[in-house]
């Protein structure tokens, strides 16, 4: 199992945090993506997901 701790901070009025790259391996990083963030109710669990998008 691979376990990554982020550190949650302030940023205006709201709270931010940032991406591990070793979460990107997969990625190809010369084009965009959107992160999504899907949380399960049941398994009170956080997913992550990332798409590539057409954005220039």
């Amino acid at each position: 199992m691979v376990e990554f701790k982020r550190k949650l901070y302030k940023r205006g009025s709201s709270f931010e945090t940032t991406l591990p790259r070793p979460m990107l391996f997969e990625l190809d990083t010369s084009k965009k993506h959107n992160v999504i963030f899907r949380y399960d109710k049941e398994s009170k669990k956080w997913f992550v997901e990332f798409e590539e998008t057409d954005e220039k």
